[in-house]
């Protein structure tokens, strides 16, 4: 049921989350988000349906011939904690509306910052992506000096702002790409499918394919179920 998606919060990364703030149409309409999809398409009104047959008929018809209009109908708004390397990569992506916490007005906490389980090498043949993992050893290595690099920016941060420095400038001092930071987002389910479709793919970022799988597994796929079979159907399966 769409109403237990609200509020529900999945937990990803070391230290970041994911939330359903709200949905629209919002379950207390008893109106599903496919429902709505296919009202649009009909330019019906809200809660009129001609079975769910042919509901589901032509909500198919709709994602398959790419009449993406009606998934338009249906906005997700999610309150989201990730570190910033995920973040850079999440805003070009546009049509998404953004509004993020601010290290000019919040002082950052000693453990907003994310160290990731397993160090990744680059690419040989891709120089943006990763490839493997480093061993053990300069594993745990790497993991450390991360930590004490991390902790000395933060005692740094907080002598800048004992000193009477301003919060935006005292978080120079933080290292930038590891930092924590929360927003709340909103998209609509057309949009959203563009974004699962790139981020979800295997040569995404692991640090935003996770978030993104999140999405699709714990709240699209609940609340859109119709959508989703056909988004695995037409999209997912076409992808280059």
């Amino acid at each position: 049921m769409t109403d237990s998606l609200i509020g529900k919060r999945v937990d990803i990364l070391d230290k970041g989350f994911i939330e359903l703030l709200d949905l629209m149409p919002h379950p207390a309409t008893d109106v599903s988000g496919d429902l709505a999809i296919v009202n649009a398409a009909r330019v019906s009104f809200m809660g009129e349906s001609k079975g769910e047959e042919k509901d589901r008929k032509l909500l198919f018809y709709l994602l398959r011939n790419q009449h993406t209009s009606p998934f338009e109908m249906v906005e997700f708004k999610f309150r989201v904690r990730a570190p910033v390397v995920t973040w850079w990569q999440w805003v070009r992506h546009r049509t998404w509306n953004f509004n993020a916490q601010s290290g000019r007005y919040t002082a950052f906490e000693e453990t907003d910052y994310y160290v990731p389980d397993v160090w990744r090498k680059q690419s040989a043949n891709n120089k943006q992506a990763s490839e493997g993992e480093v061993d053990a050893e300069t594993n745990t290595r790497l993991t450390a000096d991360l930590i004490a690099h991390y902790e000395q920016g933060f005692k740094l941060y907080e002598a800048a702002l004992a000193a009477g420095v301003s919060k935006e400038m005292a978080r120079l001092y933080l290292p930038g790409f590891s930092v924590y930071y929360t927003w709340v987002t909103k998209v609509d389910a057309h949009n959203l499918m563009h974004f699962l479709r790139l981020r979800m793919a295997n040569d995404a970022q692991y640090e935003i394919r996770v978030y993104a799988q999140a999405i699709y597994d714990h709240f699209f796929k609940p609340a859109l179920p119709w959508t989703a079979e056909a988004f695995e159907e037409y999209i997912l399966k076409t992808k280059d």
